[in-house]
């Protein structure tokens, strides 16, 4: 990468759309969501110099989408001298927290950024008895979030399945924690699991995909055992939540209606949804 002048390097500029290139890597997808619109009049975006000219985004993709629906031909960017490993760690710091993030996504990010912490020498000796002493890489990872080394081995291990069972699990068709066992599953038994699954019109609960893996970790995973298992229904998950009126009525007038005391709920829960949707698009 060309040294750039020094002057520019840490300052703010006023950058052309035209020479704003997205980071080859970036795990996020650009969603023309509610909060793109807000995102114009935020905060700089975040680049690097590119060797072949221009700059290379890292932070601000979005934005900068934003931007070209606005019809603006340029944004104001900080431009820092990163290298390849931290520019990945900085385009994941910047987006990780955003709530809209689908499981996939995270998936990926979690790896590139365990990735370049390994690169610049993070320790990953798991050979030692004091294991629990060493700050390895996958903690360090999830320590920016306040989340854990196993929480984030667990997304990593996301990585793992199939384009169909990865899809199911960002649009929720299968939870999480279901995943992260299927995800030990050979590439032959996830596409035996999508017929299964397909023909029995089901998906895994946790039990189904932990005993999915311990046969196929023991060897004995096959259409009959696979089908055997995903034959068995399931208890189905109530979601259902029950507000007492006893409860509410000290927060509203003796005169309120049930009717009216739901109005003013569902008022006050879109007026706080609006709010978390302006944070996350800070």
């Amino acid at each position: 990468m060309p040294k750039k002048a020094p002057e520019k390097i840490g300052s703010v500029l006023r950058v052309p759309l035209s020479q704003i290139h997205p980071h080859p890597q970036n795990p996020f997808a650009v969603r023309d969501d509610s909060a793109m619109q807000e995102l114009k009049e935020s905060v700089s975006a975040i680049a690097r110099p590119r060797a072949e000219g221009g700059y290379e985004l890292i932070a601000g993709h979005r934005r900068k989408y934003a931007c070209e629906q606005a019809e603006q031909d340029s944004m104001p960017v900080i431009v820092l001298n990163l290298n390849d490993d931290e520019a990945v760690i900085q385009l994941v710091d910047s987006n990780i927290q955003r709530e809209d993030i689908l499981p996939s996504e995270r998936a990926r990010a979690y790896k590139m950024k365990m990735e370049a912490i390994k690169r610049q020498g993070a320790r990953t000796d798991l050979t030692s008895p004091n294991i629990s002493a060493k700050f390895r890489s996958d903690d360090s990872v999830g320590e920016k979030d306040c989340i854990s080394g196993d929480t984030v081995r667990n997304y990593i291990s996301l990585n793992n399945l199939t384009p169909p069972l990865m899809r199911m699990v960002d649009e929720k068709k299968i939870a999480l924690t279901p995943a992260y066992q299927l995800a030990v599953l050979s590439t032959q038994e996830q596409e035996l699991l999508v017929e299964t699954m397909s023909s029995e019109q089901a998906t895994p609960s946790l039990s189904q995909a932990q005993r999915m893996r311990k046969l196929s970790q023991s060897g004995e995973l096959n259409e009959d055992t696979m089908l055997s298992i995903m034959m068995e229904q399931k208890k189905p998950v109530k979601n259902d939540i029950t507000l007492s009126g006893e409860k509410l009525r000290k927060y509203f007038p003796r005169s309120y209606s049930p009717m009216q005391m739901e109005a003013v709920i569902f008022k006050l829960l879109e007026s706080w949804q609006r709010k978390r949707q302006h944070d996350k698009s800070r």
